[in-house]
Protein backbone atom coordinates (compact mmCIF):
# COMPACT_ATOMS: atom_id res chain seq x y z
CA UNK A 1 0.00 0.00 0.00
CA UNK A 2 2.78 2.07 0.98
CA UNK A 3 4.53 1.56 -2.51
CA UNK A 4 1.17 2.40 -4.26
CA UNK A 5 1.17 6.07 -2.44
CA UNK A 6 4.55 6.54 -3.25
CA UNK A 7 3.95 5.89 -7.11
CA UNK A 8 1.04 8.23 -6.74
CA UNK A 9 2.60 11.03 -4.99
CA UNK A 10 5.83 10.80 -7.73
CA UNK A 11 2.78 10.67 -10.75
CA UNK A 12 1.71 13.80 -8.70
CA UNK A 13 5.12 15.39 -9.08
CA UNK A 14 6.29 14.67 -11.97
CA UNK A 15 3.08 16.37 -13.35
CA UNK A 16 3.96 19.56 -11.86
CA UNK A 17 7.17 19.17 -13.16
CA UNK A 18 5.89 18.63 -16.90
CA UNK A 19 3.54 21.49 -16.69
CA UNK A 20 6.36 23.44 -15.38
CA UNK A 21 8.18 22.59 -17.92
CA UNK A 22 5.39 22.86 -20.87
CA UNK A 23 4.70 26.82 -19.64
CA UNK A 24 8.79 26.99 -20.22
CA UNK A 25 8.57 25.41 -23.59
CA UNK A 26 5.55 27.86 -24.61
CA UNK A 27 7.58 31.27 -23.40
CA UNK A 28 10.86 29.96 -25.10
CA UNK A 29 8.52 30.10 -28.45
CA UNK A 30 7.62 33.23 -27.46
CA UNK A 31 10.19 34.68 -27.06
CA UNK A 32 11.90 33.33 -30.27
CA UNK A 33 9.28 34.70 -32.46
CA UNK A 34 9.81 38.01 -30.89
CA UNK A 35 13.83 37.60 -31.26
CA UNK A 36 13.19 36.45 -35.24
CA UNK A 37 10.29 39.52 -35.49
CA UNK A 38 13.68 41.72 -34.35
CA UNK A 39 16.34 40.17 -36.40
CA UNK A 40 13.45 40.18 -39.39
CA UNK A 41 13.84 44.12 -39.01
CA UNK A 42 17.86 44.47 -38.96
CA UNK A 43 17.54 42.26 -42.22
CA UNK A 44 14.94 44.53 -43.94
CA UNK A 45 17.64 47.35 -42.78
CA UNK A 46 20.21 46.16 -43.61
CA UNK A 47 19.64 45.62 -46.93
CA UNK A 48 18.00 48.83 -47.75
CA UNK A 49 21.31 49.72 -47.12
CA UNK A 50 23.70 47.47 -48.94
CA UNK A 51 25.53 45.70 -45.33
CA UNK A 52 26.15 42.13 -45.20
CA UNK A 53 23.42 39.87 -43.75
CA UNK A 54 26.62 38.07 -41.27
CA UNK A 55 28.58 40.41 -38.89
CA UNK A 56 31.05 37.76 -37.24
CA UNK A 57 32.78 40.72 -35.10
CA UNK A 58 28.77 41.01 -33.51
CA UNK A 59 28.57 37.27 -33.62
CA UNK A 60 31.84 36.93 -31.38
CA UNK A 61 30.81 39.02 -29.29
CA UNK A 62 27.38 37.53 -28.40
CA UNK A 63 29.18 34.25 -28.24
CA UNK A 64 31.36 35.70 -25.65
CA UNK A 65 28.60 37.37 -23.45
CA UNK A 66 26.24 34.25 -23.88
CA UNK A 67 28.80 31.82 -22.57
CA UNK A 68 28.92 34.22 -19.60
CA UNK A 69 25.84 34.37 -19.22
CA UNK A 70 25.49 30.45 -18.97
CA UNK A 71 28.30 30.10 -17.09
CA UNK A 72 26.22 31.95 -14.36
CA UNK A 73 23.54 30.27 -14.92
CA UNK A 74 24.78 27.00 -14.23
CA UNK A 75 24.41 26.29 -17.61
CA UNK A 76 26.97 24.44 -19.97
CA UNK A 77 28.58 27.27 -21.68
CA UNK A 78 28.75 25.01 -25.29
CA UNK A 79 25.31 24.13 -25.10
CA UNK A 80 24.63 28.05 -25.02
CA UNK A 81 26.68 28.78 -28.36
CA UNK A 82 26.00 25.74 -29.90
CA UNK A 83 22.26 27.39 -29.33
CA UNK A 84 23.48 30.42 -30.65
CA UNK A 85 24.74 29.47 -33.41
CA UNK A 86 21.93 27.16 -34.63
CA UNK A 87 19.92 30.63 -33.86
CA UNK A 88 22.68 32.87 -35.98
CA UNK A 89 22.93 30.14 -38.76
CA UNK A 90 18.88 30.75 -39.60
CA UNK A 91 18.86 34.40 -38.98
CA UNK A 92 21.85 34.76 -41.14
CA UNK A 93 19.61 32.86 -43.60
CA UNK A 94 16.46 35.12 -42.90
CA UNK A 95 18.73 37.89 -44.10
CA UNK A 96 20.19 36.76 -47.02
CA UNK A 97 16.55 35.94 -48.09
CA UNK A 98 15.58 39.13 -46.95
CA UNK A 99 18.44 40.80 -49.03
CA UNK A 100 17.81 38.58 -52.70
CA UNK A 101 14.02 39.68 -52.41
CA UNK A 102 15.47 43.52 -52.33
CA UNK A 103 18.14 42.78 -55.07
CA UNK A 104 20.97 43.08 -53.11
CA UNK A 105 23.71 40.37 -53.77
CA UNK A 106 25.07 37.92 -51.07
CA UNK A 107 28.23 39.53 -49.58
CA UNK A 108 30.14 38.63 -46.21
Amino acid sequence: MNEEKDMADARTILAGYRASIDNIDAALIHMLAERFRCTKAVGVLKAEHGLPPADPAREQQQITRLRQLAKDAHLDPDFAEKFLNFVVREVIRHHEQIAAANGVTKTG
